[in-house]
C-alpha cells in the first residue's frame, strides 16, 4: 500500500470572473492572483515537496462557457523519490465550455535523480473554445543524472480527439538519450494553441531554430516542440513559439 501523498485540488472560473470552486489539497495549494487582460488568475503554490514518490497528485481546473482562466505556478515543480522506491502520478484535467479559454502556463516540471513520475494532461474542449498549454520538462537538477519521467498529453476538441501522445525519458526508457530523440539535450516541451480563428487562416509550418519547430495540427490547432540544452533555453524558443501564433 502506498505511503504517499493523496490529494485533489480544483478550481472553477465563470465567465464573470468569479471562481465559484478554488480548493487547493495538499502540496497543490491555489491562490487567486492579479492578471493582465481579461483572464481570472490562479496561481499554484507548493504548499510542501511534491511529488514524491508514492504520491497521487491530481489537479482539475474548468474555465465555463465564456470565461477566461489563466493557470500559473509559483515555483517549478520538483519530482523527488519517495522512501520507498514507489513511482508518483500528478493527473491534470483542463475542461473549457463553449467560446471559453483556458492558458495553462505553468513553470518547468524538473526530474530528479531517483524520481519516478509519470503525468498525465487530459483537456476536454467544446466547439468554440481556445486553449493555450505550455509543457516544460527538465532532466536533473544542475550537475545530476536525470530521474524517470513519463508524460501523456491528450486533448480533445468537440468529442472527437485532436492530440494524443506520451513522451518517456531517464533510466530504464530505451533510446531516450540517443540522436532520434534528445541527443543530449536535457530540456524538452511543448505548447499547443487551439483557437477558432485557425479554422480561416491555418498556422503554417516553420523551423523556428535548430532544435524547435511549428506543426500545424488537423484541427484549428498548432504545436510548437523544442528541446534544449536547459530550462532557460528552452523557455525562449517555447515564447518564440508563441509570439509566432499570436498567444
Amino acid at each position: 500500500m502506498s505511503a504517499g501523498v493523496t490529494a485533489h485540488a480544483r478550481v472553477t472560473a465563470t465567465a464573470d470572473g468569479s471562481l465559484p470552486l478554488l480548493r487547493g489539497e495538499g502540496p497543490l495549494a491555489l491562490r487567486r492572483t492579479r492578471a493582465a487582460g481579461p483572464y481570472t488568475q490562479v496561481t499554484v503554490v507548493g504548499a510542501m515537496s511534491g511529488p514524491l514518490g508514492g504520491d497521487r497528485l491530481r489537479l482539475t481546473a474548468e474555465a465555463a462557457p465564456g470565461a477566461a482562466l489563466r493557470i500559473t505556478s509559483a515555483a517549478a515543480t520538483v519530482a523527488l523519490p519517495g522512501r520507498g522506491g514507489e513511482p508518483a502520478d500528478y493527473d491534470v484535467t483542463l475542461t473549457v465550455g463553449e467560446g471559453g479559454e483556458l492558458r495553462w502556463l505553468p513553470e518547468p516540471l524538473i526530474a530528479a535523480a531517483g524520481s519516478d513520475l509519470r503525468t498525465t494532461t487530459r483537456v476536454a474542449l467544446a466547439a468554440g473554445a481556445r486553449l493555450v498549454l505550455r509543457e516544460q520538462l527538465v532532466l536533473g537538477r544542475a550537475g545530476e543524472e536525470p530521474g524517470r519521467l513519463v508524460s501523456r498529453l491528450v486533448v480533445r476538441l468537440a468529442d472527437r480527439p485532436l492530440l494524443d501522445q506520451e513522451l518517456a525519458f531517464g533510466p530504464g526508457t530505451p533510446g531516450w538519450d540517443g540522436g532520434a530523440v534528445l541527443d543530449g539535450h536535457r530540456a524538452v516541451g511543448q505548447l499547443l494553441v487551439v483557437d477558432p480563428a485557425f479554422e480561416e487562416k491555418p498556422a503554417e509550418a516553420r523551423v523556428l531554430a535548430d532544435t524547435a519547430v511549428l506543426t500545424p495540427l488537423a484541427g484549428p490547432a498548432a504545436l510548437v516542440t523544442a528541446v534544449a540544452p536547459d530550462a532557460l533555453a528552452l523557455g525562449r524558443l517555447l515564447a518564440e513559439g508563441a509570439a509566432h501564433l499570436g498567444a
